[in-house]
């Protein structure tokens, strides 16, 4: 019972394991790359088993079935922390709702991904499938960044931090976020590295659809610069500053990365890193939206045991300031 008490009840729970699921959500957008990179996405040529007579990769099957089946491996590990995400939320105390309905939301949604690879390999790596299970894994990012900041906030009313265009500047940013990413898929199912060596590729001109893609990628970087720009000027707490000065970075990092690759004819090791770039970009972007409101305490809220000496804010405890001398 003390085990349980330390991993799932604990003030922070939720929070940890929430970082974890975007950790984990993130890395395996990576892994499905290098599945997709080194030519081993049919290296399990059967879904669920690894073959027809076989549950798990067998030594004949070499190194193609061993990264392949690993992949699929990785999705128990998001399978295990998005339980565990759900029963740190459950076994809180108090329970919050909103943080259950969060963390049930991810465990619904990993075996949706799940089936998506299936259908992948069942369609000898249609490209556009392909494109398909690697964008499942965006709602489940955001999911996971949603329960991070939620489970350090109250449950009251959302308060804007700067004025209503400011917001819309940040929810745009999430959508223009999006539809990158989306082309990005797009741009990669017209590329050479199409996860086995038959494979056929989407008919687009990779020329062309990377041109749209970088054009998108520069009116991100635009926005970016002019929501820091109304920041600044609206004056907006430190948090919601930092946090696009983070995400500005994080673009041109993955700019610097994407036009290189390019510019070398798409290196494995440059298109991976991309793929962990459009990962942190999106975790990036997606926080944007969080940093320009807070929301103050539920009136609702029941006191905890652990709140005697402290005040809460979401599941921190921070020092009550001293009462001043009489």
């Amino acid at each position: 019972m003390n085990l349980l008490q330390r991993w799932f009840s604990k003030p922070g729970a939720v929070r940890r394991w929430a970082l974890a699921s975007v950790i984990a959500n993130i890395g395996i957008i990576v892994t499905g790359g290098a599945v997709r990179l080194t030519e081993s996405g049919l290296g399990c040529p059967e879904w669920p088993k690894c073959t027809e007579d076989s549950l798990v990769a067998t030594p004949e099957m070499g190194i193609y079935g061993a990264i392949e089946f690993g992949n699929r491996v990785l999705t128990w590990v998001l399978v295990a922390i998005a339980v565990a995400a759900l029963l740190a939320a459950w076994l809180r105390v108090p329970r919050r709702p909103s943080l259950v309905k969060l963390a049930f939301g991810a465990c619904l949604y990993v075996p949706v991904q799940a089936v998506l690879g299936g259908i992948t390999v069942w369609t000898g790596l249609n490209p556009w499938v392909v494109g398909l299970h690697f964008l499942a894994s965006i709602p489940l990012v955001a999911l996971s960044i949603a329960l991070y900041v939620r489970s350090g906030e109250p449950d009251g009313a959302v308060v804007p931090l700067v004025p209503r265009p400011v917001v819309l500047l940040g929810r745009g940013l999430v959508g223009v976020a999006a539809a990158v990413i989306v082309l990005g898929a797009i741009v990669t199912g017209s590329g050479p590295h199409a996860g086995d060596a038959d494979t056929p590729r989407n008919g687009l001109d990779p020329a062309m659809m990377s041109q749209f893609h970088a054009d998108l990628v520069w009116l991100l970087v635009g926005m970016t610069v002019a929501l820091i720009a109304a920041l600044h000027a609206v004056k907006a707490p430190e948090r919601a500053v930092r946090t696009a000065y983070v995400l500005l970075v994080v673009e041109l990092l993955q700019g610097v990365i994407g036009y290189t690759q390019y510019y070398l004819d798409l290196p494995v090791l440059l298109v991976g890193l991309h793929m962990l770039g459009a990962g942190v970009l999106w975790a990036a972007v997606v926080a944007v939206p969080f940093s320009l409101r807070k929301r103050e305490p539920s009136t609702d809220a029941v006191p905890l045991h652990y709140e005697i000496h402290g005040e809460r804010e979401g599941d921190f405890i921070v020092e009550r300031e001293p009462e001043p001398a009489a």
